[in-house]
């Protein structure tokens, strides 16, 4: 299996000059994340897998913020519970802590289609930083990117 930065840019969609920044003290945490890189915490991306009815949805919230199951069950229209760590890695390929917002392939190695929401607070930056694929590597992108990318919805499912 290729490693998981490998797996990540090669399933990220075309068009995005994607610069991966490795940490060796790690980015597990989005408080990690914004000491590491120098940016405000909000500008780091959490990529949240919840099972949401049969399937997954994915949450990009702002590194301050948290999800609100309740609201992301309105906006999506299914039941939310907590995805375990297997779950995540079926879902997207990648494990939690490094799980990128984008790029996520099944365990065939097929493109996977996980319904995103993404919270409007990270609209607010020029610049967001997000994982991709390992908890010690994270890229920058524009929010505006990141919604195409990612193939989101700006739905405001989190409380500060």
């Amino acid at each position: 299996m290729k490693p998981a930065n490998r797996r990540f840019l090669d399933a990220a969609p075309d068009g995005l000059d994607i610069e991966i920044v490795t940490y060796p003290e790690g980015t597990r945490t989005a408080a990690d994340a914004a000491a590491a890189i120098g940016c405000e915490l909000d500008q780091i991306v959490k990529s949240l897998i919840f099972a949401a009815g049969d399937g997954m949805v994915l949450a990009l919230t702002a590194g301050g913020n948290r999800v609100d199951t309740d609201r992301l069950a309105d906006a999506v229209e299914a039941p939310i519970s907590r995805a375990d760590a297997d779950g995540v890695r079926a879902a997207t390929g990648f494990a939690i802590g490094g799980t990128p917002p984008f790029g996520h392939t099944t365990p065939d190695g097929d493109a996977a289609d996980i319904p995103t929401v993404i919270d409007p607070r990270l609209l607010d930056f020029d610049i967001v930083w997000a994982a991709c694929g390992t908890p010690d590597s994270v890229f920058s992108i524009r929010p505006e990117q990141l919604v195409a990318a990612s193939g989101g919805r700006v739905v405001d499912v989190t409380v500060d």
